[in-house]
């Protein structure tokens, strides 16, 4: 199919990142490939791309077996970019103008279906907990995040890294960064590396409610991350709850497991229940 050049798409529709809305878009078809790779044999998927600005990562998408990609794109400067873009593939591109985090994205297509994005950074992070909580729906999330983000994600017990989104994000998943990319690749290039995080969720997910639970017990616990757990968790059982786990009160939240986050949220909503 002869496109025409992401660079003269861009330069024809006046198109540049904007700060506002975190944009740093990724020209570089090479990388974009290696992106949609990690999304693994797309034969048959629906894949949700979410900020696709001028398309680049979305190029690479439809010159993959995707049955179907949606963009999910909030910037209308973008929109006559995209829906030029979707002349060329009309059965296979749907240029859904909404706000990301407003949407319900499973909706969108049916499964199986993946997410593979280059992320606004600053709406980053509430984006993933949004589909973690549905991580039922999707088969695999490629994610780029600022580096810092992605290891957070995939960060290990007793480092400076793990935190609650390291706990929600391996509770619901199997988390790996992917792919460590530069500030030069990007348009403007970002202040700092980025880095694609892979989500495969698994088999069994919690029901809502011991979701809900578990933000609670993590956003207590890691409010106040330097405290003992006993004085972190007071406002949710404290001491009492650590016990009914077996959980040391003297410990930190950094030390804990995700099996045993996931006792303390069990044992909260179960007392909550009662």
């Amino acid at each position: 199919m002869n496109l025409p050049s992401l660079k003269d798409t861009i330069q024809a529709h006046g198109l540049d990142a904007k700060k506002s809305l975190g944009q740093h878009f990724l020209l570089d078809p090479g990388i974009c490939a290696r992106i949609v790779s990690l999304g693994g044999d797309l034969t048959g998927r629906s894949v949700v791309e979410i900020g696709p600005g001028p398309g680049g990562l979305t190029r690479a998408l439809l010159e993959s077996p995707a049955a179907r990609v949606d963009a999910v794109e909030i910037d209308e400067r973008a929109w006559p970019l995209l829906d030029e873009l979707a002349g060329y593939y009309p059965d296979r591109l749907h240029v859904v103008r909404q706000d990301a985090l407003k949407l319900d994205a499973a909706s969108l297509a049916p499964a199986p279906r993946q997410i593979i994005a280059n992320l606004p950074y600053n709406v980053a992070t509430p984006l993933l907990v949004g589909w973690l909580k549905q991580a039922a729906s999707w088969e695999r999330l490629s994610l780029m995040f600022q580096l810092e983000v992605a290891e957070r994600i995939c960060a290990a017990p007793d480092t400076s890294a793990y935190g609650r989104l390291a706990v929600l994000s391996q509770w619901c998943a199997s988390c790996s960064v992917a792919l460590r990319i530069p500030p030069g690749a990007f348009s403007p290039p970002p202040k700092v590396h980025s880095a694609v995080a892979v989500l495969i969720p698994h088999a069994e997910q919690p029901e809502p409610a011991l979701f809900r639970a578990m933000e609670r017990v993590t956003a207590a616990a890691f409010g106040q991350r330097r405290k003992m757990l006993r004085s972190s968790l007071k406002s949710i059982g404290g001491e009492a709850l650590l016990a009914e786990a077996g959980i040391e009160p003297t410990r930190r939240a950094e030390t804990l497991s995700v099996a045993e986050f996931a006792r303390l949220a069990e044992l909260h909503l179960a007392r909550s229940r009662s």
